[in-house]
């Protein structure tokens, strides 16, 4: 199937023939210019999301081979509450825990054991790098596919493999046929599908 094709499971039409807000479904993106592939499992209730997905990425010029499961929650907002991933690579395994309290503050349990506490400038996301998946977070949450409004979204930024944590602003910019977004690592076009959830990131990832 197709992008263009790829609907959701369990997908109910609303009398006016729109989709249902509640769904769950499959979506793989294939890495473009590498040889990676992430796949996630979504139930999504509303704005509500549980994803449970993977990426495998095989070593480059920037980055050894790993493979990388996480598992994220936001709340009935859309706001992330926690991300915990689980990170494979040659040299052994790890495991990073992020989640939001209820003080709008994020803590951040690392490799090494130890907890960061911040609020890593009123982050209300998580992006994980090289993953197209949390892109439509805020592009769910901020409407952006509708109208041509510009806005800047602070996250908390998990750079893979290196489980580095920083905080980022990504500027998102929503135009008739593409989103433009500016990320800590790339300059680019996002598509998406009806349901918010992205279709095509222009030099990053393309659904399959």
């Amino acid at each position: 199937m197709s992008s263009s094709q790829t609907a959701p499971e369990n997908t109910a039409a609303s009398e006016g023939g729109t989709p249902s807000s509640d769904f769950k479904t499959m979506i793989t993106w294939r890495g473009e210019g590498a040889d990676r592939l992430e796949q996630v499992r979504l139930q999504v209730n509303g704005a509500r999301i549980k994803a449970y997905g993977r990426i495998i990425a095989a070593a480059t010029d920037d980055h050894e081979a790993f493979s990388a499961s996480y598992e994220l929650v936001t709340n009935d907002l859309g706001v992330t509450k926690r991300l915990s991933v689980h990170l494979l690579k040659a040299s052994g395994e790890t495991q990073l825990g992020i989640a939001r309290d209820g003080e709008h503050n994020w803590l951040v349990q690392r490799p090494d054991g130890t907890t960061t506490r911040s609020d890593f400038n009123g982050a209300e996301d998580v992006d994980l790098a090289l993953s197209p998946m949390f892109n439509s977070l805020p592009i769910r949450r901020h409407h952006l596919t509708e109208g041509t409004a510009e806005r800047e979204v602070p996250v908390v930024y998990l750079y893979l493999p290196g489980n580095v944590v920083e905080p980022a602003t990504l500027r998102y910019t929503a135009g008739a046929s593409a989103i433009g977004v500016v990320s800590p690592v790339a300059t680019s076009t996002i598509t998406v599908d009806d349901n918010g959830f992205v279709v095509d990131y222009a030099g990053l990832a393309k659904r399959v």
